[in-house]
């Protein structure tokens, strides 16, 4: 049984669909209500999927979904990336989930019709997903997802949204740069520069400490410095100039490929846009 109904403006689907186990058993344990969001889908065998979500009360899972691709499955669209909302389900810890029932769910629309907006969302999930392990809790990562991608769907740039997520992972991957003063003497009245070496900012004066340096200008280091603190769950404008843009893209890709060293599918998707962003004809331009 499925129904539709409007919620804050939004199409809110409303469906029940009892599951059962892989075994074909019916589901046995403790079933809860849950907040996700769906991350991804992934076939398994012939007519089922595994679906992973990102909840709010448990952190990521994958779900099993018996009969998902079968035609006329009632909770199609509930499953579909980028959506969110209340499900019902046996939540096991460790191995597969199971969806019990949908309460109500919504979608971020612009996001899926926007190929620059999927491409974000899709990156910032893929990083959440190498940082984050399956099945385990951290306070307040649904929430800064949830607001983020909100904060993309609404039409702010994807990219430095992502880039905010970049920075406020970096602790979860083992980095955890400091970034509120310079890490040989605390100061924090002089310009600042990035070391990788030192895990943090350099003050000018100690510069010398570190001769690879990222040597990165002060307006790039101001927004390193802000995104690190930023709360996502109350981020309402962002305004960047393109060129500190690039400076903060150059930035953090050698911080994620030097100290992290990871580099999502995704991530690849969005360096190959840019490069054909590129290469496009500026209209603004004056024709010679």
């Amino acid at each position: 049984m499925a129904e539709s109904r409007l919620f804050c403006g939004q199409e809110i689907r409303t469906s029940y669909n009892n599951q059962q186990t892989e075994s074909g058993d019916t589901m046995a344990g403790q079933i809860m209500d849950f907040n996700g969001i769906v991350m991804m889908q992934k076939n398994y065998r012939e007519r089922d999927l595994l679906v992973k979500f990102f909840t709010m009360e448990a952190g990521k899972r994958m779900f099993f979904v018996r009969g998902a691709k079968k035609r006329g499955f009632k909770m199609t669209a509930d499953l579909l990336p980028f959506t969110y909302g209340t499900y019902v389900g046996d939540l096991r810890d460790p191995g597969l989930s199971y969806i019990n029932a949908v309460k109500e769910t919504a979608h971020f629309q612009n996001i899926s019709q926007d190929i620059e907006k999927n491409a974000y969302a899709t990156y910032i999930m893929s990083l959440l997903d190498r940082a984050i392990p399956d099945n385990e809790l951290l306070g307040g990562w649904y929430n800064r997802l949830y607001h983020g991608l909100l904060a993309i769907d609404q039409g702010l740039d994807a990219g430095i949204v992502a880039n905010i997520f970049e920075v406020q992972l970096l602790e979860l991957f083992g980095v955890a740069p400091n970034l509120r003063n310079c890490v040989i003497c605390g100061r924090t009245d002089l310009p600042f520069d990035y070391s990788e070496s030192y895990g943090g900012l350099l003050c000018q004066a100690h510069w010398h400490m570190d001769p690879n340096r990222l040597k990165l200008d002060q307006r790039t280091i101001f927004y390193l410095r802000q995104f690190s603190a930023v709360d996502l769950t109350k981020l309402s404008s962002i305004k960047v100039h393109p060129e500190t843009k690039q400076h903060l893209r150059m930035a953090l890709d050698m911080i994620y490929s030097d100290t992290v060293g990871v580099y999502p599918r995704s991530k690849r998707f969005i360096d190959q846009m840019n490069k054909w962003a590129d290469k496009l004809p500026n209209p603004t331009d004056k024709k010679n």
